[in-house]
C-alpha cells in the first residue's frame, strides 16, 4: 500500500460550514459521542473531497478508514443535509423580486449518469428507456435552473428522467410557480421552452415555409440570445467546480439531491450563504 499527500482547493470555511450542518444533523438524531468512524470535520472533508475530485468511493473510503458501506451512508447523510439547504423555488423569486433582477434565466441540462433499465412508453407507443435523452444521446436526468441576469445560479430543480424534454420539466416543476412573478419579471429561455406561456420570452422560429423572420424579428432574437446566453454561466459554476456532477455512479434520482448539494457549496463560496 503506498500513500501520497493531496490539497484539496477549497476554503477552509467551506468545511467548517459543512461539518456544523453535519453536528446539528447528528444532534437531531440524537447520536451519541464517539460512536461515529469520522466527526464531523472529517464526515465533512471526505464529502466535499468527493464532490471535488469524485475519486472512486471505495479507495476514498478507505483512505479515510471507512468500508465501502459506511462511505456511500456517510455521503448519502452528507447530500441530503446538504440539499436541505438549497433555496426552494418560491424563496428563490422572491429574492430575486426583493433585489429588483429585470429578468431571470430558465435554462435545463441533462446530467449523464449510468444506465438505468426503467421503461416508459414513447409517443409513438414504443417501450423506451426513460433515463435515456435524445438530445444528448446517452442516459442522465433532467435538471431545470433559474439563474440572475449574470449567469449566477438561484435555484435547481429535483430531477426528472432524460428522456423527459426540456418544456415538459418546465412544466411540471418551474413554470406554475413562475407565472405570477414573469408578469413583471420575464424569464428568457432557449427555442427549446417554445409555448412555455405568458412571461416567458423565447426566440421567434424560422418559418418553415421556407419565408424568413421580419428584420424586426431577427432583432429581437439577437438581443435575447445576447442576453439569454450568459445563463450558461449557471450550469457551469456548479458544474466545472464540482467535478462529481460530469457523471454519477449513483441511483440517478439521486441527480437533483447532488446538483442541489452543490449549489449550496458554490452559495458559500460566493458568499451568498454563511
Amino acid at each position: 500500500m503506498v500513500t501520497y499527500p493531496a490539497m484539496l482547493d477549497v476554503p477552509r470555511e467551506l468545511i467548517g460550514f459543512v461539518a456544523r450542518l453535519l453536528r446539528a444533523e447528528r444532534r437531531a438524531r440524537g447520536t451519541r459521542r464517539r460512536t461515529r468512524c469520522l466527526t464531523c470535520s472529517k464526515q465533512a472533508l471526505f464529502v466535499i473531497a468527493w464532490f471535488r475530485d469524485k475519486p472512486n468511493i471505495t479507495r476514498h473510503g478507505l483512505a479515510f478508514g471507512l468500508s465501502q458501506s459506511t462511505a456511500y451512508r456517510y455521503l448519502h447523510e452528507a447530500v441530503d443535509v446538504l440539499a436541505d439547504q438549497a433555496p426552494d423555488l418560491h424563496q428563490a423569486l422572491d429574492k430575486a423580486v426583493a433585489d429588483g433582477l429585470p429578468h431571470l434565466e430558465l435554462d435545463g441540462k441533462i446530467y449523464p449518469s449510468d444506465r438505468c433499465r426503467e421503461k416508459t412508453v414513447s409517443v409513438k407507443g414504443e417501450a423506451i428507456d426513460a433515463w435515456f435523452s435524445g438530445k444528448t444521446g446517452g442516459f442522465g436526468g433532467n435538471v431545470q435552473m433559474l439563474c440572475e441576469p449574470d449567469g449566477f445560479p438561484i435555484w435547481f430543480s429535483d430531477v426528472l428522467p432524460g428522456g423527459v424534454v426540456d418544456i415538459e420539466a418546465a412544466r411540471a416543476l418551474v413554470l406554475p410557480a413562475v407565472y405570477p412573478y414573469a408578469k413583471t419579471m420575464p424569464v428568457l429561455a432557449d427555442p427549446g421552452y417554445q409555448g412555455a406561456g405568458h412571461g416567458i420570452i423565447v426566440p421567434f422560429k424560422n418559418p418553415a415555409d421556407g419565408n424568413v423572420l421580419s428584420i424586426d424579428d431577427r432583432c429581437r432574437n439577437r438581443l435575447q440570445r445576447f442576453l439569454r446566453c450568459r445563463g450558461e454561466r449557471g450550469f457551469a459554476l456548479v458544474g466545472e467546480r464540482w467535478t462529481a456532477l460530469k457523471h454519477t455512479t449513483l441511483s440517478p434520482g439521486r441527480i437533483g439531491d447532488l446538483v442541489r448539494s452543490a449549489h449550496v457549496l458554490t452559495l458559500f463560496e460566493h458568499r451568498r450563504i454563511s
